[in-house]
């Protein structure tokens, strides 16, 4: 059998072959590539087209958004809270009895 040495030595030697065969084999695909592109008069952007960043169209630019509609209605003050963020100090405990009938 085998020593640890030996195989280590021989998985060295694997990988490195390895390497030597995917270099070559990825240079004929490079070429092959080229060639196609050329007899078709592709460019890299047709291949890989530019990727996009930021916003999709449609979106607003800059950033305005719609004020939530409110949950909660304080009767004393008539201040009110959509529900989201920090609850005020109105609000208590029992939530539910300031929750705003819907109409």
């Amino acid at each position: 059998m085998a020593t640890y040495k030996q195989l280590i030595a021989q998985k060295e030697a694997l990988e490195a072959k390895l390497e030597e065969v995917r270099a070559t084999e990825v240079a004929a695909i490079i070429a092959q590539i080229q060639g196609l592109m050329t007899e078709y008069g592709l460019t890299v952007d047709d291949i890989a087209p530019k990727r996009r960043r930021g916003r999709p169209a449609g979106s607003k630019a800059n950033g305005e958004k719609q004020p939530l509609p409110p949950k909660y209605r304080d009767p004393k003050s008539g201040k009110t809270w959509s529900g989201r963020g920090r609850a005020p100090a109105w609000i208590g405990k029992n939530p539910s009895r300031f929750l705003i009938a819907e109409e």
